[in-house]
């Protein structure tokens, strides 16, 4: 696996693969390839020892021509100023390849948030709500939970704006808890868009779901959802993958087990019903139909990408492939499903949320999942078009097609001022 993939330059690679079939100057696209904004902070916190330390934390905001900043926030050692401004990008296209109206935004703090309590955890999330207050809001930009964040810390969030504005906005944040003004079918939403966009993939492909094997690498929120639809469809979970390993079966996998005993014990490593150990890149190069990486950015380098078998890949995480990754895989006709569709579940039930936050309507989460999935097959079929009828290389340069043309339009609509 390879971190020594700039995140940022692959968004910027990946616009420019797109920029040759669009209607437009490099002068203009320059300004589709940076964030406008990026605030970096310091923020220091009181330990429960009653010692301090200091976190450096992110909040990039890419583009609201569109409408309002969208974007998680995540929770991780390896958060960068560039990451950041990578995914804040990612999610300004992947909300124009699903034509919701929403920007791009995305935050972060450098932390491993294991070693620290849970009111440790509370006071540097408060802290960091302090610092975004300025920026955020219901028409400005609405954060969401990412990589080791979730519903308890958009609570938090929220709870710290609310008191410090002196108001009630439950549409500051998105991904709260039901109680708290969140929205059914939110925390099932990345992996139903995952297992939708693959349903799709193989009635393109003109092949039977049911009958597929899938390999899924991170066993997160994403993963082990993508799953367990996956399995309803009647396809065959063999072997998946958390940050201490992988597992095989030569059967198939129970996923609600294999997450219960994660829960458990901290890892799918160990699950009784395994057949054999992998390592996480043995995983990846398995003879499976469908393989999901789940996990994070260029989990799938060039030299890997040599050794991948799978015939759709699904990107449930945000930049699994790095572009030579790509390039490789489409010489192999493997069908890739971007991440700006694969994985824009979330985004779009956290649209729902705000709407709903908005209106003060709550909809069940029948209505939740029946309007996703209106949004990701339609999404798909928008790709599937544009890819046939431009004689496109990839999905995911459709993507990037699809999407930046309708940000375009909004720009050049909304005029430059001043």
């Amino acid at each position: 696996m390879s971190n020594s993939v700039n995140p940022f330059e692959s968004l910027q690679e990946q616009i420019d693969d797109a920029s040759a079939y669009l209607d437009a100057g490099d002068d203009v696209l320059e300004g589709l390839k940076q964030p406008q904004r990026v605030l970096e902070m310091n923020l220091t916190v009181e330990m429960d020892d009653g010692t301090y330390e200091t976190f450096r934390a992110y909040r990039s905001q890419f583009s609201d021509a569109r409408g309002p900043y969208k974007g998680g926030i995540r929770y991780h050692p390896g958060v960068n100023r560039d990451e950041v401004k990578a995914l804040s990008g990612w999610m300004v296209y992947k909300c124009a390849t699903v034509d919701i109206p929403l920007g791009g935004g995305k935050g972060g703090i450098v932390i491993d948030p294991s070693e620290y309590s849970e009111s440790e955890l509370e006071r540097i999330t408060r802290a960091f709500a302090t610092e975004l207050r300025p920026l955020i809001g219901e028409d400005r930009d609405v954060p969401a939970p990412d990589v080791n964040t979730g519903q308890r810390e958009m609570n938090w969030i929220k709870d710290t704006y609310e008191t410090l504005e002196n108001t009630t906005e439950p549409g500051v944040v998105t991904g709260k808890s039901l109680t708290s003004d969140g929205s059914e079918g939110r925390v099932e939403a990345t992996g139903r868009s995952s297992m939708l966009v693959a349903r799709e993939a193989f009635e393109y492909l003109g092949r039977d779901i049911s009958e597929a094997t899938v390999a899924v690498q991170g066993y997160g929120n994403a993963g082990w959802i993508t799953a367990d639809l996956l399995e309803d469809l009647g396809a065959s979970v063999v072997a998946v993958s958390d940050s201490s390993g992988a597992i095989r079966t030569d059967g198939e996998f129970d996923p609600r087990a294999v997450k219960d005993h994660k829960r458990e014990t901290g890892s799918v490593v160990g699950y009784g019903g395994a057949d054999e150990e992998l390592t996480n890149e043995e995983l990846l190069t398995l003879d499976v139909d469908i393989l999901v990486p789940a996990a994070l950015e260029n989990a799938i380098d060039e030299d890997l990408a040599t050794e991948v078998s799978a015939d759709v890949i699904v990107e449930a995480a945000n930049g699994p492939l790095t572009p030579k990754a790509d390039d490789v895989l489409a010489d192999e006709d493997v069908l890739v499903v971007p991440d700006i569709l694969a994985n824009a579940g979330g985004v779009t039930v956290s649209y729902f949320e705000w709407v709903q936050n908005r209106t003060r309507e709550y909809w069940s989460e029948e209505r939740v999942n029946e309007k996703l999935e209106d949004v990701i097959v339609s999404a798909f079929d928008d790709l599937v078009t544009a890819y046939e009828d431009e004689d496109l290389e990839t999905l995911r340069v459709a993507a990037y097609v699809v999407a930046l043309r309708r940000v375009l339009a909004a720009s050049e609509e909304g005029g430059t001022w001043p």
